[in-house]
């Protein structure tokens, strides 16, 4: 007769019902903070109730989703449109959620076997599909375009042009995209929590990449808490409550990450053209709205606000503090160069990640009978992008000198608190 253990006679408590939930509530707090950002940005006043149809977009961007631009002005007529963005407000919260639901039932555990965990991901996988697919679907609209300008809006009502445009989405791939982020939140969880489960062949990870990619996540999320202070300070001085709240609930760590990199001494090449307008400070709009594409980085930003340069001092600090954290973490005795090696490579990688996630790209037009040339008032083109390769290249410095550094203060720590309890 074989022996069972209590954990083996155990219900599982990560079965359907909590997988519902937490696909649930990653999608809906989602979809709150989508719905709250955009109201505040004035999206609660768009005609023909598409209100609701935006808020699903948005979600759906917020996870890496394709929203394709549609447009249709007849024969006669022109229209070009296209917009590529995430908004990582809407990102992170959905990723905290459901990397914690995912966690939750697995806390107080050591070691969970590789099917466990997989089959626990893969329930949540599929309550997700399935609410993916109901925002995907409901992400659709079509505007009517005013022509706005005399001639144009003559030659319509001459020729019948009444040109539309609208967004709908790619379901396909945006349910493909969907289930590669959740993939890779799950994983991300996993890694940077102290005390999840890994599978017994995988506990090796606990010593060399946990504590690196803890340090990287508490990181990124300190920026998004002094960008968030920031922010509430200079709302209160300035007031623009609505426009701050808009940014704060929709792009704050496009701001913040794009901050950070910029302080490591990254460049971002950009425009700003027509009616577009970013959701950043002043000085960044200026440099952006030239007669030619900009750089944005610490000298030409400096040219216009000498300030700047305290994101190299702010990026420091918030290095050293990451770095000490991922070497007291670590065991005992690793070698402080070991340290600036893994601090290097977790520093290139999220590097690599704001590059991706952080590019924006928007641009429209229209023509009727080639008047209007896709220019003017009716077009508009808004874009920035990293040069990725210099970017990692400083980021692999900072990390090796930082990781250096963390591990020689955390070597320093641990003497010390040996010395005084002995």
């Amino acid at each position: 007769m074989s022996a069972h253990t209590p954990h083996d006679q155990a219900v599982p408590r990560h079965g359907w019902v909590r997988a519902f939930v937490v696909a649930l509530a990653g999608l809906l707090s989602m979809g709150v903070v989508a719905a709250l950002g955009l109201w505040a940005a004035g999206a609660g006043d768009l005609p023909q109730g598409a209100f609701p149809r935006v808020i699903a977009a948005t979600v759906v961007t917020s996870v890496g989703g394709t929203v394709e631009i549609t447009g249709d002005a007849g024969g006669l007529a022109d229209t070009r449109a296209g917009l590529t963005v995430i908004p990582l407000s809407v990102t992170l919260v959905g990723a905290l959620v459901v990397g914690a639901g995912f966690l939750r039932p697995l806390r107080h555990r050591a070691v969970a076997g590789a099917a466990e965990l997989a089959g626990w991901a893969a329930r949540i996988a599929v309550v997700w599909l399935l609410g993916l697919l109901g925002w995907s679907l409901a992400a659709r609209q079509t505007f009517a375009i005013p022509l706005g300008d005399d001639t144009l809006s003559d030659l319509g009502e001459l020729f019948d042009v009444s040109p539309e445009a609208g967004f709908t989405t790619d379901v396909p791939v945006t349910l493909l995209v969907g289930l590669v982020w959740l993939a890779g939140v799950l994983v991300l969880a996993l890694l940077v929590s102290p005390g999840a489960p890994l599978p017994p062949r995988l506990l090796r990870l606990h010593r060399s990449v946990r504590p690196a990619a803890h340090a990287m996540v508490l990181l990124l999320l300190c920026c998004v808490v002094l960008g968030l202070v920031v922010a509430l300070v200079v709302a209160a001085g300035r007031g623009h409550a609505a426009e701050t709240s808009a940014v704060i609930l929709l792009g704050l760590p496009n701001l913040v990450w794009l901050a950070f990199t910029i302080g490591l001494g990254a460049t971002w090449n950009g425009r700003v053209e027509g009616p577009f307008g970013l959701p950043m400070p002043r000085v960044l709009d200026e440099v952006l709205r030239g007669p030619d594409d900009a750089r944005l980085n610490l000298a030409t930003l400096a040219e216009h606000d000498s300030r700047v340069w305290w994101l190299v001092a702010v990026d420091a600090a918030l290095l050293s503090v990451a770095a000490f954290v991922m070497a007291a973490h670590s065991p005992a005795g690793t070698r402080a160069w070991r340290h600036a090696v893994r601090m290097a490579v977790a520093l290139v990688l999220t590097v690599l990640m704001i590059c991706l996630v952080g590019r924006i790209s928007a641009h429209y037009g229209l023509s009727v009978l080639g008047i209007g040339d896709l220019g003017g008032d009716l077009s508009g083109e808004l874009y920035l992008r990293p040069e990725v390769w210099p970017a990692l290249g400083l980021a692999a410095l900072w990390g090796l000198a930082a990781g250096f550094l963390g591990g020689l203060l955390a070597g320093v720590a641990r003497r010390r608190g040996g010395a005084g309890r002995r």
